[in-house]
């Protein structure tokens, strides 16, 4: 009879203990060097003169005109961008037309263009001395300087989230379910709201979370087209300048904490997305 013999399974990596353990501590200590210590920064420094400072800054007319202004570019540019994404993606996965590609590339522009260009961009074409500037004028409409620009400015920068999270989705998925409910008598909405929504909720969601983070986070185009006008045209991260600048640091890191609390907001909502995704994924692929 032959020697038995055991067998050993190998482990997934070949790398000795030490090697891993290395490897496990450095992305911890830059984890905690690079976002862990900064974010307890934050939160220290903004209760560094007591909560009632803190509350104080955060009730102040300024903090919450920049608080509003940000809500208002964020209400404005994120449904806005969710509709163009959905169109979007819906048209470059389930149709064949001329220019796709470029309808793609054109998607993919504010990622290669600086905030800050994008912003001198508006003021080029809207500005007082720009291509319709004395039309504006003329008809007592402002947009640069003003509320408008800075819509115009959030949607540039966060057009591009919903489609590139869709377009991928939906290509995996194909047209199969689709071409399946029109066969049977479906319309191109029934089809939509019954077939294709709820296979797209889960990356929906995703897209529209990145899509309000970057929102209510830019700084770059939107400081060029407000003019920097406190409690008018200063969303929070430029309020956060401007009051860092005015040497009140302690205000600046309280409306600051605001901010990384609606970032931490917007992680829990992002984990969310993708484990929900994950799963319906996960459903179709055993179901088929």
């Amino acid at each position: 009879m032959p020697s038995s013999h055991v067998i050993r399974h190998k482990r997934p990596t070949t790398e000795p203990a030490l090697v891993r353990w290395i490897l496990i501590t450095v992305a911890m200590l830059f984890l905690g060097l690079f976002l862990v210590i900064p974010l307890v920064a934050v939160f220290v420094q903004a209760f560094a003169k007591g909560i009632g400072y803190y509350l104080h800054t955060l009730a102040n007319p300024m903090t919450l005109s920049a608080i509003k202004l940000t809500c208002i570019a964020a209400g404005v540019s994120v449904p806005l961008n969710c509709l163009f994404g959905i169109c979007a993606a819906w048209a470059i996965t389930k149709f064949d037309f001329f220019g796709k590609n470029i309808l793609i590339t054109l998607i993919d522009l504010p990622f290669s263009v600086s905030p800050v260009i994008s912003g001198f961009i508006y003021v080029l074409v809207f500005g007082a001395q720009g291509w319709f500037g004395p039309w504006l004028i003329d008809h007592n409409i402002k947009i640069i300087f003003a509320v408008p620009g800075i819509v115009l400015a959030t949607m540039f920068v966060t057009f591009p989230f919903v489609a590139r999270e869709l377009i991928p989705l939906m290509q995996s998925q194909g047209r199969a379910e689709e071409e399946a409910a029109r066969t049977l008598g479906a319309r191109g909405w029934q089809t939509f709201w019954r077939v294709t929504l709820p296979n797209i909720k889960w990356g929906l969601l995703y897209g529209v979370v990145l899509c309000n983070a970057r929102a209510i986070g830019e700084f770059g185009a939107v400081s060029v087209v407000s003019g920097h006008i406190v409690g008018v045209t200063d969303t929070m991260p430029l309020y956060i300048q401007s009051l860092y600048d005015s040497y009140d640091q302690t205000g600046a890191f309280a409306v600051a904490s605001l901010l990384t609390f609606l970032a931490l907001m917007t992680i829990a909502l992002k984990e969310l997305a993708e484990r929900k995704g994950a799963t319906l994924a996960e459903a179709k692929r055993k179901a088929s």
